[in-house]
């Protein structure tokens, strides 16, 4: 497997090479991309063909010294997607800077989620409450806003992907605000399918639950005190018994799912289904 095969919406034919660089590019808008699966993600999607926009509160040297030799396009911000309204307009100031017929496809991936301190909603901080459900599921939506009213007129495929969880559609005691955040986003995504499929060009919209992948979030929900978490030792154990996904395997399993020709008939879905 080879990432350019996830351009399904890729142009047919042989082209000389001298008209390469005028040929359409296929857009990809990422969140999160600084770490972790997001991370694995943007590598995977920098090659030739691809221009990739990446929204993160850092960026990251590693994306741009790949983008140097992968013939890609890549362009990062430093965002605060706690701020989500400045985000938005800056992504809609930017889409209606470009032109349709520069791009191929284009695609939101909602990646960027935060959990909020593990414990019983009894103990719960409040600030810490709102950061992260205005990063998990208010910037999302707001992006989301901002990227198909920009994108509503232009004639090629667009895809929104959000990034869920299977905590979304199971309760867990101590994850109420994570819970919370990933069931509003499924279901944002359902009424959004709705929508989109009114509209004779509508976009293709997901909610996909990744799997369970070993990142800096595992770390935290198998290091808390099981006294907060009564779940903890079951986290432990998926570390102890290798059933974690890598990233790299999680972002390319992601990312055939965002690549096959049925993306948006189930507006929730699971990549281990």
């Amino acid at each position: 497997w080879h990432p350019a095969r996830l351009s399904s919406a890729a142009p047919t034919g042989r082209v000389h090479a001298a008209s390469m660089l005028a040929m359409p590019q296929h857009l990809y808008i990422l969140t999160g991309a600084s770490r972790g699966m997001g991370l694995a993600m943007a590598q995977q999607l920098l090659h030739a063909g691809h221009s990739l926009l990446c929204i993160s509160r850092q960026t990251n040297g590693e994306l741009t010294a790949l983008a140097a030799t992968s013939g890609a396009q890549l362009t990062q911000w430093s965002q605060d997607l706690a701020q989500g309204v400045a985000a938005s307009e800056r992504l809609a100031n930017w889409l209606g800077t470009q032109a349709d017929k520069d791009w191929a496809s284009v695609t939101l991936i909602n990646n960027a989620g935060v959990i909020p301190r593990i414990g019983p909603m009894s103990q719960a901080d409040a600030a810490d409450l709102g950061h992260a459900l205005r990063v998990g599921l208010e910037a999302p939506m707001q992006l989301t806003a901002a990227f198909l009213a920009a994108t509503d007129h232009w004639g090629m495929p667009r895809k929104v992907l959000n990034i869920s969880s299977g905590l979304g559609r199971r309760a867990m005691a101590s994850q109420a605000g994570y819970c919370a955040a990933k069931a509003g986003m499924d279901h944002f995504t359902r009424c959004l399918a709705l929508e989109e499929a009114l509209k004779p060009l509508g976009a293709k919209v997901c909610s996909l639950a990744p799997g369970v992948i070993d990142t800096d979030m595992q770390v935290q929900l198998r290091g808390s005190p099981s006294e907060a978490f009564p779940d903890q030792s079951k986290f432990a154990q998926l570390k102890a018994s290798g059933q974690l996904s890598s990233p790299e395997q999680a972002a390319e399993q992601v990312l055939r799912f965002l690549a096959r020709s049925d993306f948006g008939q189930t507006p929730v879905a699971d990549v281990r289904a």
